[in-house]
């Protein structure tokens, strides 16, 4: 059995990874806003149709999320990300790779990005 501190070590380091995106964007009024992608087809039938219909189908981020989408081109890793936000927003961002972590796990839940280091695939 693994003690949590072999399992720390063991863990991927979140600011290591590089965030690629994979939904359609566009820029409106100095502002992102992203096409949520069509629904996967599994689970119960029509199901997938229903709670794509109730999700909002577009995305619009505010100023420090917009800053960060803007930054996942795929070559650019989450720790440089963080600290490009600290450099633009300072304390206001506080605490960065928190408040970065959290933004990046709904994105990827959504379907809106993928980490390269996932091989290209996306949950």
């Amino acid at each position: 059995m693994r003690t949590w501190r072999e399992t720390a070590r063991a863990a991927p380091n979140l600011l290591e990874w590089t965030p690629v995106r994979v939904a359609e964007w566009r820029d409106v009024d100095g502002g992102v806003v992203l096409e949520r992608p069509p629904p996967k087809r599994s689970g119960i039938r029509g199901i997938g149709r229903l709670t794509s219909f109730m999700a909002a189908q577009r995305v619009r981020l505010d100023d420090i999320g917009s800053f960060s989408w803007r930054r996942f081109d795929g070559e650019t890793t989450v720790g440089e990300v963080c600290g490009a936000l600290r450099e633009r927003f300072g304390e206001s961002v506080e605490p960065a790779e928190e408040r970065l972590g959290r933004f990046l796990h709904s994105l990827r839940r959504e379907g809106f990005l993928f980490y390269r280091e996932e091989g290209g695939r996306w949950a």
